[in-house]
């Protein structure tokens, strides 16, 4: 109880801080709302704010299922040849440490300038990779010594310890892997909108663009708030879903 409550306590004393020092110090709305302005507009804003959040999520979930797939076939062949891994692993970490902004003008000319939403979901897609890539492959050579042995012994395939021992392996690794792309993938998503563009779609990046461009300040922080329980909700769903399939895992 107390790990919900104190959080709680100290987000009200902030909010509260917040809005007596905007109404005792004057601050221009424009500058800095209070939050029960910022309230008002995202109780106003709801109806766009929930479909632009539908729109950032779609693209995030359609970016994570292209990034597993690609970064989970990658890893099991990499797996299975050490030279590929020694080629494939610097590309991949040189890939995630380059910024998104850098790589975002030539993926949107790739993607085809009239199409900004493919330039969207290719970058949350690379920016959700690496943590698939990196959990899938650390996972299928984390596999148990005994086990291992116990496999030669009884002559064990290739095939059957993929199977039977390398793949249930990897299903923690791989899980908590996808969690963190699940985040980044959002995260992906809103930065990309802001670079290339969103096109029709008018995710949570174009919300907060339009309202920026016209000083509406108090909807800005609405958008960012819609984001972040955006973010808060994926998360929570993304750990329910690992714990359900840990358990069903482990035989639970």
């Amino acid at each position: 109880m107390s790990r919900i409550l104190a959080p709680l306590i100290l987000i009200a004393a902030l909010l509260a801080g917040w809005e007596l020092a905007c109404k005792a110090l004057a601050v221009p709305a424009y500058l800095l709302p209070p939050p029960s302005a910022i309230w008002e507009a995202f109780v106003a804003s709801w109806p766009l704010l929930l479909g632009s959040a539908w729109a950032t999520l779609s693209t995030a979930l359609l970016a994570l299922i292209i990034a597993s797939l690609i970064a989970c076939g990658l890893a099991l062949l990499v797996s299975l040849n050490g030279f590929l891994e020694d080629a494939v692993r610097p590309i991949a970490v040189t890939l995630q440490v380059t910024p998104l902004v850098a790589i975002a003008p030539l993926v949107t000319i790739w993607a085809g300038i009239d199409h900004p939403e493919r330039a969207v979901i290719g970058l949350a897609a690379v920016v959700a990779f690496f943590p698939i890539f990196s959990g899938a492959l650390s996972g299928l050579k984390s596999v148990d010594p005994d086990l291992a042995r116990l496999f030669d012994l009884y002559g064990a395939t290739p095939l059957q310890r993929l199977v039977r021992l390398r793949l249930p392996s990897a299903v923690p690794a791989l899980l908590e892997g996808h969690k963190v792309a699940a985040g980044l993938a959002v995260i992906g998503a809103v930065v990309a909108e802001f670079v290339a563009g969103s096109g029709g779609a008018q995710g949570l990046a174009w919300r907060i663009l339009e309202s920026y461009n016209r000083l509406q300040t108090a909807k800005v922080f609405a958008a960012l708030f819609t984001l972040a329980l955006l973010g808060v909700v994926l998360h929570a769903a993304m750990e329910a879903l690992e714990r359900r399939l840990l358990n069903f895992w482990r035989g639970r």
